[in-house]
């Protein structure tokens, strides 16, 4: 039997190479993986509680010293739900959508009471809808989350 040459190996190792999928510059870049649905349903919350949040600032700012506790309490729920985003997501902010970045502030119409009770009462209605989305640790902090605001649209004062 006769020795391969050189030049033979080095062809067949390019016919291995382009058979098998392999290039000489890389690899091709893998897809990009589809988002968590767990992890938009946080990003979504978020930023809802984010929006809350601003309302709330803007009429305790006023003079509505009343409405801190409730205030405290849409806080500490943004914390709890920060704290179950990846590390990754938690750092950077990031969002899966532009529509869905973060925006503390308020729109720009008028915060009342009214619009404050209508919201909480808006959010409580959403949260069982949520929780089909969600892990058995999660759907129990939406189910809180979402008595808390049903509660609030209760207890919310008619003035300040």
């Amino acid at each position: 039997m006769r020795p391969l040459s050189r030049r033979a190996v080095l062809a067949g190792g390019a016919a291995t190479a382009a058979l098998s999928g392999c290039s000489a510059g890389g690899s091709e870049p893998a897809a990009p993986k589809a988002p968590d649905p767990e992890h938009v349903l946080l990003r979504e919350l978020i930023v809802d509680k984010q929006r809350t949040i601003g309302l709330y600032s803007v009429l305790v700012a006023a003079g509505g010293e009343k409405l801190a506790p409730f205030l405290a309490r849409h806080e500490e729920h943004l914390a709890a739900l920060r704290e179950r985003l990846p590390r990754d997501d938690a750092q950077t902010g990031s969002s899966p959508t532009p529509s869905a970045a973060p925006s503390p502030t308020p729109a720009p119409r008028k915060v009342s009471l009214t619009r404050l009770r209508d919201l909480e009462r808006r959010a409580a209605a959403l949260r069982p809808r949520q929780l089909g989305q969600a892990s058995p640790a999660l759907a129990q902090l939406i189910a809180s989350i979402g008595a808390c605001e049903a509660l609030h649209a209760l207890a919310l004062p008619r003035s300040l």
